[in-house]
C-alpha cells in the first residue's frame, strides 16, 4: 500500500520519545527542528540527552515507559533497543489513536522517518518504507552533491516576493502564470532586480507600441536612472542622439540602434524624419526609446518629439536625466546656489529653434523660471514678478513630489498666483511660456480655479 508523503507541522505539538540511547538521540535531533514538546522516558540516557533535559529543551522522565506516558501525546517513537518494549508502545499507541514509529520495526510504524537533504526551509524527504535506509542514505547525498549551497537563501527570498504578489495580486491565472515564473528567476538585493520588480508589478521594461524618452545624462554609464537602464534593456528600437557614449548602448540587448543625432551642426537626418520614425515605430507595436544626452527637456527637440506624438495618437514617457549642467557643477565642484552668493538659477541657449519667432513672445521674458522651495504663501513672489513686467497671463506650474508615487501637477498663471493655496512638499515652481499649451485638458490635475 502506498504512503503518502506529508509534511508535518509540530511546533508546540506533545511528542514521547521511548528510550534515550543512540538511536533515540537521533530521532531526538530530527524533532528539535520542529519546535516539538519533546518528552524522553528511559532509566538511563546518554549524556547529549541529560544536557538537553538540563537545558529546557526536552524533559527526561527518568524511569521505564508506562501506557499511561501516551496521554496527551500526539506522536510517539519507540526507539529502545528492546522489541518487547517497541512491541508494546505500538500497541498502547494503537489504542489511544497516536501515530508511532517503532524504529526498525516496519509492522509497527504508522510513519517512518525520511532521509532528508536540507537547504533552509527547503527539504526534501526520501523514503523506502522502511525497506532499505541505506539506499535512502544513498540518494540523499547524490541529491545532496547536486543542489546549490544557496537554494536556501534564494527560497526565502522567493517566499517573501510569493507572499507579496499574493496580497498585492488578485487571484487570476496571471498571479498563477507569475508565481510559476518566480520560481524559474535569480532574486537579488540590487535596485535593478527584475524578479523583485517583477512580483511588484514594475519590471520597468518598455512597452510595445509606447514611445520613451529618456535622459541618457552626462555620459557616465554609472549615472544613468534605474528606469533608463531597464528601458534601454528592454527596447526594440533605440533612437539615439550622437552624444550618447557606446557604454551605454551596451545596455541594450536585441535592439535595432539608429544613430539619429548631429555633431558640429552637421544634420544626418532632420527631426521631421526623426518624429516620423518614433512614430512609425510605435505604431507597428514595437518598444522605443528615444535616448537623449543628459535631460531630455532641457535644450534637446523633445518639445517638438512630444507634439508629433501626441497629434499621432501614440503614448509616450518622458524620464528625466541628469542635465550636463549639473554634471558640469559637481566636476568642479561648486554649488550652484550657494546661499552667500547666489539664490537664483537660469538655464539658457546660445541659439534659438529655428521657428523661432520674436513677435510671438513678450519681449520681457523669455526664460523659464524654476523655483525650489517657493514656500507656503505666494503672494509677495507673484507680486514681485508682476512689478518686473510680466503679464498676469504668464502660465506657471506647481509640482508636488516630481518624479514620486504621489506626484501632483497644477496649472495656473502668474494672476492667479497669489491666490494658490500650499501644495504637499518637497514641491517647485515652473513659470515660463514654455509652459503654455503644454498639456492636454486630461493631464491637468487641478484646474487654476481649485488653487484659490
Amino acid at each position: 500500500m502506498s504512503l503518502l508523503p506529508i509534511f508535518l507541522r509540530l511546533d508546540g505539538r506533545r511528542v514521547l520519545v521511548v528510550g534515550a540511547g543512540a538511536v533515540a538521540l537521533e530521532k531526538v535531533n530530527s524533532l528539535l527542528r520542529t519546535g516539538a514538546r519533546i518528552t524522553a522516558v528511559a532509566p538511563e540516557a546518554k549524556a547529549e540527552i541529560r544536557a538537553l533535559d538540563a537545558e529546557g529543551r526536552l524533559e527526561w522522565v527518568r524511569r521505564a515507559f508506562e501506557a499511561a506516558d501516551l496521554d496527551g501525546q500526539d506522536m510517539v517513537i519507540a526507539a529502545t533497543d528492546v522489541p518487547e518494549v517497541n512491541a508494546a508502545v505500538y500497541c498502547a499507541a494503537v489504542e489511544r489513536g497516536v501515530w508511532c514509529n517503532s524504529v526498525d520495526d516496519i509492522p509497527h510504524c504508522d510513519f517512518f522517518f525520511g532521509s532528508v537533504v536540507r537547504r533552509g526551509e527547503l527539504q526534501i524527504a526520501i523514503s523506502t518504507a522502511g525497506e532499505s535506509p541505506a539506499v535512502a542514505q544513498r540518494l540523499r547525498k547524490e541529491i545532496d552533491a547536486q543542489l546549490p549551497q544557496d537554494l536556501g537563501e534564494w527560497l526565502e527570498r522567493i517566499g517573501a516576493l510569493r507572499r507579496e504578489v499574493l496580497r498585492t495580486h488578485p487571484a487570476s491565472e496571471e498571479r498563477k502564470a507569475l508565481l510559476h515564473e518566480l520560481a524559474h528567476r535569480q532574486v537579488c538585493d540590487s535596485a535593478l532586480c527584475e524578479t523583485q520588480a517583477m512580483a511588484r508589478g514594475k519590471t520597468g521594461r518598455a512597452e510595445r507600441g509606447r514611445v520613451y524618452l529618456v535622459g541618457a545624462g552626462p555620459g557616465d554609464p554609472e549615472l544613468l536612472t534605474v528606469r533608463a537602464v531597464r528601458l534601454i534593456e528592454s527596447a526594440e528600437v533605440i533612437l539615439h542622439d550622437d552624444l550618447v557614449p557606446e557604454a551605454i548602448l551596451e545596455f541594450a540587448g536585441e535592439a535595432e540602434i539608429v544613430n539619429v543625432g548631429k555633431r558640429c551642426g552637421t544634420k544626418s537626418i532632420t527631426q521631421e524624419e526623426i518624429n516620423a520614425l518614433l512614430v512609425d515605430a510605435a505604431r507597428e507595436g514595437r518598444s522605443v526609446v528615444r535616448l537623449k544626452s543628459g535631460d531630455p527637456l532641457i535644450f534637446g527637440r523633445t518639445a517638438e518629439e512630444m507634439e508629433a506624438l501626441r497629434g499621432a495618437g501614440v503614448e509616450f514617457e518622458v524620464i528625466p536625466g541628469i542635465t550636463s549642467a549639473l554634471a558640469a557643477a559637481a566636476a568642479i565642484p561648486a554649488s550652484l546656489t550657494d546661499r552667500r552668493s547666489a539664490s537664483s538659477v537660469t538655464f539658457s541657449t546660445g541659439h534659438h529653434a529655428q521657428s523661432h519667432d520674436e513677435g510671438a513672445m513678450p519681449a520681457v521674458e523669455n526664460t523659464t523660471r524654476v523655483v525650489y522651495m517657493p514656500g507656503r504663501d505666494l503672494t509677495l513672489l507673484a507680486a514681485q514678478w508682476r512689478s518686473e513686467g510680466l503679464p498676469d497671463e504668464f502660465p506657471c506650474a506647481l509640482v508636488s513630489r516630481a518624479a514620486q508615487a504621489g506626484q501632483e501637477v497644477w496649472h495656473t498663471t502668474l494672476g492667479e498666483l497669489r491666490h494658490a493655496k500650499a501644495v504637499p512638499a518637497p514641491s517647485l515652481l515652473l513659470a515660463g511660456w514654455a509652459l503654455d499649451g503644454a498639456t492636454t485638458d486630461a493631464e491637468i490635475r487641478t484646474a487654476v480655479g481649485t488653487l484659490s
